[in-house]
């Protein structure tokens, strides 16, 4: 059995963070975290599948290839994405690791490396030469809190998760961070996120647990349906517990990092840009989950749909709409929509008598809305959020 544990990234035995300025962000915000194990950890990681990769991406995946999946701390910065920034941005992310290692003590290729903010802008890796020594000071097991700040940009507050598992006989725990608030639609992960745990898990077997965990949390939410040049997840498990993940304890340390997951998948969805409702939208009556998750995809993406949801507007047409234009099989005259537990739409039928019903409550923070596709048996969840004015202000004025 799973249970929530206080603190974040840190929280596992033998795991250290740190989050500083470094004078990368104009405010002189906390800008740059350091997440460091006591000793090599076996790592795993997924990364975006936009084909216009940042330089950190690339330069973590040669890392993870080169130490066969081996790492001792992963830097991160934000104020700076280092996409689309040439060779020149490739070099000064291996600089970035190559200076956190000599920092360390610890092999160049066990140091992963991520960033956030506006692309097309040169890394500012003087800064951040100048401020990693000073993360390195402030390494403890109790500072997963500032770290969870520095990897921050749009976000309007940090995100952390820890929970704990017996794993046999012993105490495991599983710890995270993530930041993410625009520019979300992960088709693998989220814009970044980190997890730790003190288990010892065999790589092939951490690896599918991490794609496991991914699949039901962060690659079911979207805020705008975009897929990030940057998006990373990465996971490191040093065994500082003293317990073995195996084939009979797999589903239970499972069961634990998709709980952490989903609590830092969920509070993206709740700090995106310019939400102020958190939606969960449901799919039945798919003819395979596949199809299940594309239509769920295709409605919480919609614009259309997003802004009723906002407006507290029952426009059940809005989801049936899209529904019908998913791509996926689709019986309108067996298909249903439902606003909470209120039926607005079912077997082909409109029930606008219960509109009223549905707007009272759409007022809410939290909104569920389910479409039956009347195709079949499978279903999906996905979450998103409302699409207000604020989140064209936002993204009108991200570099200017």
């Amino acid at each position: 059995m799973t249970a929530a544990v206080t603190s974040g990234i840190a929280a596992p035995l033998g795991f250290k963070a740190a989050g500083v300025s470094a004078r990368i962000k104009a405010s002189g915000a906390p800008d740059l975290a350091l997440i460091v194990s006591d000793s090599p950890a076996t790592a795993s990681a997924v990364f975006t599948t936009n084909r216009a990769q940042a330089a950190p991406v690339l330069v973590s995946k040669e890392h993870l290839d080169r130490s066969q999946g081996q790492a001792r701390a992963i830097v991160v910065n934000s104020g700076c994405a280092n996409a689309c920034t040439g060779d020149e941005g490739v070099a000064a992310a291996r600089a970035m690791a190559t200076e956190t290692a000599r920092l360390l003590a610890c092999p160049v290729d066990q140091v992963l490396v991520a960033s956030t903010g506006v692309i097309g802008v040169a890394l500012p890796l003087d800064r951040i030469r100048a401020g990693l020594p000073g993360a390195v000071t402030a390494l403890a097991a109790d500072q997963g809190a500032a770290a969870a700040r520095a990897i921050m940009t749009t976000d309007p507050f940090p995100k952390e998760a820890a929970a704990r598992v017996t794993i046999a006989g012993r105490d495991v725990v599983v710890g995270g961070m993530a930041k993410g608030s625009g520019m979300i639609e992960p088709m693998m992960a989220t814009m970044l996120a980190f997890l730790t745990t003190d288990a010892m898990v065999p790589k092939t077997l951490l690896d599918r647990a991490l794609r496991e965990a991914v699949h039901d949390t962060f690659n079911a939410i979207t805020v705008d349906g975009e897929c990030s040049t940057n998006d990373s997840v990465m996971l490191l498990a040093n065994g500082a517990s003293g317990a073995t993940v195996d084939d009979e304890s797999y589903g239970a340390f499972v069961e634990a990092l998709r709980s952490v997951c989903l609590d830092l998948a969920l509070g993206i969805v709740r700090g995106g840009e310019g939400a102020t409702k958190l939606v969960t939208v449901t799919v039945t009556g798919a003819a395979s989950p596949d199809e299940a998750r594309r239509a769920a995809k295709a409605i919480a993406n919609s614009p259309l749909v997003k802004t009723a949801i906002h407006g507290g507007d029952p426009n059940w047409g809005r989801l049936i709409a899209v529904a019908g234009r998913a791509g996926v099989s689709f019986e309108l005259s067996r298909a249903g929509v439902r606003i909470g537990e209120t039926v607005l739409f079912e077997e082909g039928r409109p029930h606008d008598e219960n509109a009223p019903r549905a707007a009272r409550y759409l007022a809410g923070k939290e909104i569920a809305v389910s479409v039956d596709l009347g195709a079949g048996s499978a279903t999906s969840t996905v979450w998103t959020c409302d699409l207000s004015a604020e989140y064209v202000r936002i993204n009108a004025d991200y570099r200017t």
